[in-house]
């Protein structure tokens, strides 16, 4: 119940923080989580495969948040794999970074994809994987604040990837 309490209070606060943008190295920011997941992580025989992340125009407290839940829920929803893969890179398109992580986890019907970014929404029964449902809610408003956009394309037992785009460059200048 604290964890649900505290992950309510943090998706509350994300409606009044101001961002403070910054240039940010998608690369550094995700490795340094890499880094951060290996204690959890260190049973799981995981493959990455990182493909080099641009810099980008963010808030970095956000933005890194953001990534943390979407790695998260990759670790967690290739639990039953034996072969988990997590991948992450970006293409670029009209001055933002389209952003992914895929995984080859247990994935979802696109049927239910417009419930993935509500609050308490959930696909997945609560004893088969945990959480808060409150994860992709954040990473929704966390991406909707920067002006970029988020979405998924899944099927069920081939795995999942969300996509979202962030800024290149800062606002009213060039990167």
């Amino acid at each position: 119940m604290g964890q649900l309490v505290d992950a309510l209070l943090n998706f509350s606060r994300l409606g009044r923080q101001a961002l403070t943008r910054e240039r940010v190295n998608l690369d550094a920011l995700v490795r340094d989580l890499l880094v951060s997941l290996e204690s959890e992580i260190s049973d799981r025989n995981i493959t990455w495969k990182i493909n080099e992340l641009p810099t980008v125009d963010c808030d970095r407290a956000l933005v890194r948040q953001a990534y943390w839940n979407l790695l998260a829920n990759a670790v967690k929803f290739t639990r039953t794999r034996n072969d988990p893969t997590i991948e992450i890179g970006h293409q670029l398109h009209d001055g933002y970074a389209e952003c992914f992580v895929r995984d080859n986890g247990v994935g979802f019907d696109m049927k239910y994809a417009d419930k993935l970014f509500g609050v308490f929404q959930r696909l997945h029964l609560q004893d088969q994987f945990e959480g808060t449902g409150v994860g992709l809610a954040t990473v929704q408003r966390i991406v909707l604040k920067h002006g970029g956009q988020i979405w998924a394309q899944a099927e069920p037992n081939v795995g999942a990837t969300f996509y979202f785009t962030l800024p290149t460059a800062l606002e009213g200048g060039v990167a």
